[in-house]
C-alpha cells in the first residue's frame, strides 16, 4: 500500500528504528539502578559518590541536548543522529570496561553527551516525517510511551543482567544493538535541515544551559555534608541562579539564540515542558530510593528486585497507551492531571516501608499505583511540549523537553539523596535504634519517597493551572520544510 501524497513511506519503519534508539537512552539513565550496589563494591564508591553514575548522565544529557538539538536542525538531523549513535556505542565500551569509580563517572558523561545528540536529533527526525496532524499524534503518544517504559524496563533488565553477566554487561550489550541501529539509519532516515540564511552558534547560551543545572545538583547533594543553610550551599544556589539569568540575558539579545524566546508564547509547550520536568524530578525520585530499599534495605538481589519491578513496567505500558488513546478524545490536560495523581498516590503508598517489610507487602501497591501515572504523563508531557512547533524547531522543541527531563531526574536524585542522608543520621543519633544502620536509611528512603509526592503535586499544579483544555488535533501543524534524500 503506497502512502499518501507527501508523507514518506518509511515513516513507521523510520519510528521503530529511532524508537530503539530512544528506548536504548532512556533505558541507560535507569539500567544502572539495579547494578548501584554492584558498582559500589567493585569500584570503591561512597555511599553518596554512587549517585554521580546517574547523575553524570543526566546532567550532561540535560546540558547539551538543546546545544545539538540546534546541530540537527541546521546541519542534517540524520547525519548528527549517526554521529551521537556512534559515540554512544565507544563510551557504552567505555562504562564497560572501567577500572575504577572516577573512570565510569566520565564515561558516564560521555554517555551522557552521545545521549545529548542522539535523543532530541531522534525526535526532530520524528517530528519532521510525519506531516499529517493525525498521524504525527499517534506517533508522538508511542514516543512518549516508551519513555516511561524504558525508565522502568531498565529496573527489570538490569536485574537479570547484572546478576547473570555482571554489571559490566549493561554497557556492553549497547553496542550490537548500536551497531545494528547504525548500519540501518541510511536505508530508513531521510535527511532534513532548517532551511536557514545562517549557521551560527550560541556558544555562550550552551555552555550557560550547561553550567547552571550542574551548580545546582551539586549543590544539593553535598548540601548534607556542608550544611543547608552553609556558605558553600549558598554560594553554589547563588552561582547558579546567577548562570541563569545570564543564559536568558543572552538569549533576549542574541542574533542566532539556542533558545528563542518567542517560543514560549506557546502556552501548551511551556506546560508540557513544566510538566515533563516535574515528571523527571518524581519519577527518579522514586526509583532510586526504591531500588535502595529493595537492594540494602530488604536485601533482595539484583535480579529479585528487576523481575519485582515487572509490574511497574507493565502498568506504565497500559498507562501509556491508555493516555494515548484518550488525550485525543479528552485532551492533554485530563490525562496530566490523572498521571500525577496516580504518580503521587504511587510515591504515598511507598511511605509506610518497613525494614522487616516484603515486596507483597510493602512495595506492590505503590508499583501498581506509580506505573500507569508514570506512562500517561509522559505521555501528555510529550505531546504538550511538542503542539503546534514548526518543523525547522522541531529539533529545539525536542530538545527542550529532553533536557527539562533529565534536569529534573538529576535535581530528583540529588534532592532524594539529601534529604535520606539528612534523615537517616538523625535516626541514627536517636536513642532505641535497634538494629543502627539499616533502621536509619530506612527512615530516610521512607522521607525520600514523601519528597517524590511533594514532587507529583507541583505536577499536578502544572496540568490544572498551566496547561490549556486544548486537545492536541486542534493545534494546526505546519507544512514540511524541504527534505534532503
Amino acid at each position: 500500500m503506497s502512502a499518501p501524497p507527501g508523507q514518506d513511506p518509511r515513516r513507521w519503519k523510520a519510528l521503530a528504528l529511532l524508537g530503539a534508539a530512544f528506548f536504548m537512552v532512556i533505558l541507560d539513565a535507569t539500567i544502572v539502578l539495579t547494578a548501584i550496589p554492584s558498582m559500589q563494591q567493585d569500584l570503591g564508591f561512597t555511599v553518596t559518590g554512587v549517585q554521580w553514575v546517574l547523575t553524570a548522565y543526566a546532567l550532561t544529557f540535560a546540558g547539551l541536548m538543546l546545544f545539538f538539538g540546534r546541530m540537527a536542525d541546521l546541519f542534517g538531523r540524520r547525519r548528527v543522529f549517526m554521529a551521537g549513535l556512534a559515540l554512544f556505542v565507544a563510551s557504552s565500551i567505555m562504562c564497560g570496561a572501567a577500572w575504577s569509580a572516577e573512570v565510569l563517572v566520565a564515561a558516564r558523561s560521555l554517555q551522557g553527551l552521545s545521549a545529548a545528540i542522539m535523543a532530541p536529533t531522534a525526535l526532530s527526525i520524528v517530528v519532521a516525517t510525519f506531516s499529517d496532524s493525525a498521524e504525527r499524534n499517534k506517533a508522538l503518544g508511542v514516543w512518549g510511551g516508551l519513555g516511561g517504559v524504558g525508565a522502568t524496563a531498565g529496573l527489570l533488565l538490569g536485574g537479570l543482567i547484572t546478576d547473570a553477566l555482571g554489571w559490566e554487561w549493561i554497557f556492553y550489550l549497547n553496542v550490537p544493538v548500536g551497531v545494528v541501529i547504525l548500519a540501518l539509519s541510511p536505508v530508513l532516515l531521510r535527511e532534513s535541515r532548517e532551511r536557514a540564511a545562517t549557521r551560527e552558534f550560541d556558544v555562550v547560551g550552551a555552555v550557560t544551559i550547561t553550567v547552571a543545572p550542574l551548580l545546582i545538583a551539586y549543590a544539593v547533594i553535598q548540601a548534607p555534608e556542608s550544611g543547608w543553610a552553609s556558605a558553600t550551599t549558598i554560594g553554589l544556589l547563588v552561582a547558579a541562579f546567577a548562570v541563569l539569568a545570564l543564559f536568558v540575558f543572552v538569549e533576549a539579545r542574541s542574533t542566532a539564540p539556542l533558545v528563542p524566546l518567542r517560543i514560549f508564547r506557546n502556552r501548551t509547550l511551556v506546560g508540557g515542558n513544566l510538566l515533563m520536568l516535574v515528571v523527571g524530578l518524581a519519577v527518579d525520585g522514586m526509583l532510586f530510593p526504591l531500588t535502595l530499599y529493595a537492594q540494602q534495605v530488604l536485601r533482595y538481589s539484583a535480579l529479585q528486585f528487576g523481575l519485582m519491578s515487572a509490574v511497574m513496567t507493565v502498568m506504565s505500558v497500559v498507562g501509556a497507551f491508555a493516555g494515548q488513546a484518550l488525550v485525543t478524545r479528552l485532551g492533554i490536560r485530563p490525562i496530566a492531571i490523572a498521571g500525577t495523581l496516580l504518580i503521587g498516590a504511587g510515591c504515598l503508598l511507598l511511605i509506610p516501608v518497613s525494614v522487616n517489610g516484603s515486596f507483597a507487602a510493602d512495595m506492590v501497591w505503590g508499583l501498581l499505583v506509580f506505573g500507569p501515572g508514570m506512562g500517561a504523563s509522559f505521555v501528555a508531557a510529550q505531546i504538550a511540549a511538542l503542539t503546534g512547533v514548526a518543523e525547522e524547531e522541531s529539533g529545539l522543541a525536542a530538545g527542550l523537553v529532553d533536557t527539562l527531563f533529565n534536569i529534573g531526574s538529576a535535581l530528583g536524585i540529588a534532592t532524594v539523596t539529601s534529604v535520606a542522608v539528612a534523615v537517616g543520621r538523625v535516626a541514627a543519633t536517636e536513642p532505641g535504634d535497634p538494629s543502627g544502620s539499616v533502621v536509619a536509611l530506612n527512615d530516610g528512603l521512607r522521607a525520600a519517597f514523601g519528597v517524590a509526592a511533594v514532587f507529583a503535586v507541583l505536577g499536578l499544579a502544572v496540568a490544572l493551572f498551566i496547561l490549556t483544555r486544548n486537545r492536541p488535533a486542534e493545534v494546526a501543524v505546519p507544512e514540511p520544510a524541504t527534505h534532503h534524500a
